[in-house]
């Protein structure tokens, strides 16, 4: 008997209940993936099965320490695909999917077979072969979803958390292609994590992702820092600025 099969007869788990006890960490998740009443049953089982001591442990745990991932300032919302998503990733099964994307044709339909689903920041991303070779989709940004019959086997090789690197390794790589020179204050310093100079101004070259983005960033640290280049970088932000101020005025 595999020991997987063995663990369950021990303890007399389901399949849903010890696909539930992986995310006992993270009781939110379980229940966004349909899985919460059986993670409180597996959780019962899986302590019933402990001895005396530790079933006490196990609880003194689960009273002290707790993992929240979602961020402070993330959408709390719930994400309407996830159960249908997370069927089909189980039984590997072929899905359509209607999904919006930001780049134009902004909706797009597509055949695809979910290989897995990472919880990253508080988002679910679901990574999936297709067509055009793997991807990965935000599951919030999923209009509508059909389960198809058909079932799929996933490529030799293949490993989820492999995978998800190599899009992190890529996405960090395309992350800040440019740099911006600046003059920051002792306490711009500490919010960009520069070694300051001194107690007065110390200039750094700081890596950037865009025009566009760094400018939200740096109006983030209003006068603790002042922009030197590139000029269009220092130009938006003067506009900003003289925009704001006569804004304020009235």
């Amino acid at each position: 008997m595999p020991a997987a099969a063995a663990g369950s007869a021990a303890t007399g788990l389901t399949a849903d209940e010890a696909q539930a006890a992986f995310l006992a960490a993270l009781p939110g998740t379980a229940a966004e993936l349909g899985l919460g009443e059986a993670l409180a049953t597996a959780q019962l089982k899986l302590r019933a099965a402990l001895p005396a001591e530790l079933r006490e442990h196990a609880g003194r745990i689960q009273e002290r320490f707790l993992l929240d991932a979602p961020g402070w300032y993330g959408d709390t919302g719930r994400t309407p695909h996830l159960s249908e998503v997370a069927a089909a990733v189980w039984e590997q099964r072929a899905v359509v999917l209607r999904y919006r994307r930001w780049r134009a044709p902004e909706e797009i339909e597509r055949r695809v077979e979910p290989y897995g689903l990472v919880l990253k920041a508080g988002r679910w991303y679901l990574v999936a072969g297709g067509p055009s070779g793997m991807r990965t989709y935000r599951v919030d940004q999923i209009i509508e979803l059909r389960g198809l019959e058909e079932q799929f086997v996933i490529p030799d090789g293949f490993g989820l958390a492999a995978y998800w690197d190599g899009c992190l390794a890529d996405f960090r790589a395309r992350l800040h292609t440019g740099e911006a020179l600046v003059r920051l204050t002792p306490e711009g310093c500490r919010r960009l994590g520069v070694t300051a100079a001194g107690d007065g101004w110390t200039q750094a070259r700081v890596p950037v992702e865009s025009i566009d983005h760094a400018h939200g960033e740096f109006l983030r640290l209003g006068s603790d820092v002042e922009v030197m280049a590139p000029a269009e970088l220092r130009d938006r932000i003067t506009e900003t600025v003289r925009t704001l101020a006569a804004r304020y005025q009235r």
